[in-house]
């Protein structure tokens, strides 16, 4: 098939208003990636909610797989149905409300507590966030023009990322206290006397982002165009479908966007699985407490934001396709890093590392060749997500927009189970959680390995 063509029906430009409202959905959707999932609260339901530490982040990544198999299952359906129904802001506040609610019930997950409860309200919150994304993203193609989709996707993320930053400095510096202390890295008491002998420091984390997503939706609720009320929604849903169906076959005919979304849907696992358990294996290798995985957190954030600028002018000049090779490539390098070192050492050993403490954060060479090797995943990580949505934004029409980002959004979760469920059974089996976090690497080196030959734009014969 030849190039989309960006030029035909498409509406008039939104307004600069419309785009900045549509950005600050990341904005606003990004605490609960950076807080809850990866820095603050992920690594508090592995190394203190239970005794003992390797289950509960077997249990944390069972709860990623379970969450993952429903978005795979459902995202294509209602992106779809949102083709045929045309809006999509009301199908973002309906899974606002879940998604807020679920993260206010993270703040009883108390050590000691039965860990099913945190555990369900992780997954529905962890669905309601994947079909709110889907939707916005959606909505992007709509927005710029094809020269500019680039450039809007990755500063969108990193304004994602300064958000998630902003809430992870607040939650380090005010409210994380230290365990053996009390108090903050500042040296004062946490605000609103938050106790972290209880977890409390970590627990706010969830009604923390629920507000925070709770205002800064509200921008793209306003302001972003949405498409044109289509049909009802049992017509919708019954011509969704068919849709679905349709689109499904017609992928065989289009032969660069079917081999793009299997690539992603390799690489997408290994980057959701440094997503989900790198803080997690952090805290658990060096035993780091809220402040120090805040930290870290604070770092890798202040550079992925400059990853993504960087990025947004890459992707505009070069395209999306080189921007996600040359991300792909330095997370491979960075995951491969990060399994490598321990105590003493790096690179599997043949980089000897002093193995004394300076005392202090990080106080260790091992610490700080791990945190080394994660600014090469701040530098990327963003970019790598970005452009791929905007590598697809260039490849399809608008009238299909919805149930091809919906497929996207499977082809990101359709497998994403297999990387958490073998790092579980790999780390269950050999009793190391290195050894489980070594299996990123298959998944990021394989989608890498299929990109190299898939034509952009991927509609493009």
């Amino acid at each position: 098939m030849n190039r989309i063509d960006w030029t035909g029906a498409r509406p008039a430009k939104a307004t600069r208003a419309g785009i900045w409202g549509w950005m600050f959905f990341d904005w606003a959707a990004q605490p609960f990636f950076t807080v809850v999932t990866t820095f603050i609260f992920g690594p508090y339901f592995v190394s203190r909610l239970t005794a003992d530490p390797v289950s509960a982040q077997t249990m944390w990544s069972n709860m990623a797989t379970i969450s993952s198999v429903i978005i795979a299952i459902l995202s294509p359906i209602l992106g779809s149905i949102a083709d045929q129904s045309g809006r999509r802001k009301p199908w973002i506040g309906f899974f606002a409300v879940i998604k807020i609610a679920s993260l206010c019930g993270l703040w009883y997950a108390a050590p000691g507590s039965p860990v099913i409860y945190p555990m369900i309200f992780m997954i529905f919150a962890s669905i309601a966030a994947e079909f709110s994304i889907v939707f916005n993203d959606s909505m992007m193609p709509r927005l710029v023009g094809s020269d500019e989709v680039g450039k809007l996707s990755n500063t969108a993320w990193g304004l994602g990322y300064l958000g998630g930053m902003i809430v992870l400095i607040t939650v380090v510096v005010l409210l994380a206290g230290s365990p053996e202390t009390g108090k903050t890295i500042l040296g004062f008491t946490p605000l609103f006397g938050l106790d972290p002998h209880t977890g409390e420091d970590a627990r706010i984390t969830g009604p923390i982002s629920a507000g925070w997503y709770l205002v800064f939706i509200l921008p793209m609720l306003f302001f972003t165009p949405d498409a044109a009320r289509g049909r009802p929604l049992r017509s919708a849903i019954r011509v969704g479908l068919s849709e679905l169906k349709n689109t499904l076959r017609e992928l065989r005919n289009r032969p660069g966007i079917l081999r793009f979304l299997i690539a992603r849907m390799i690489y997408q696992d290994g980057v959701n699985g440094l997503l989900i358990l790198g803080g997690a294996f952090a805290a658990g290798m060096f035993g780091w407490a809220t402040i120090e995985i805040g930290i870290y957190g604070i770092i890798l954030n202040v550079v992925a934001i400059f990853g993504c600028l960087i990025a947004g002018y890459i992707d505009s000049r070069i395209g999306s396709k080189v921007t996600v090779l040359f991300s792909l490539t330095m997370l491979l390098l960075a995951t491969i890093g990060i399994v490598s070192t321990g105590p003493g050492y790096t690179l599997f050993g043949l980089v000897s590392l002093p193995a004394a403490d300076s005392g202090g954060l990080f106080g260790t060479a091992a610490e700080k060749a791990y945190i080394s090797y994660g600014l090469l995943i701040g530098l990327a990580f963003g970019p790598v997500q970005a452009s791929s949505r905007s590598y697809l934004a260039r490849s399809v029409s608008y009238s299909e927009a919805g149930r091809y980002f919906g497929i996207y959004a499977l082809s990101g979760r359709a497998t994403s189970f297999m990387a958490t469920l073998l790092f579980s059974a790999v780390t269950f089996a050999s009793g190391s959680s290195r050894l489980g976090m070594a299996t990123l690497v298959l998944f990021l080196a394989g989608g890498l390995a299929l990109l190299i030959r898939t034509p952009y734009p991927a509609d493009r014969a």
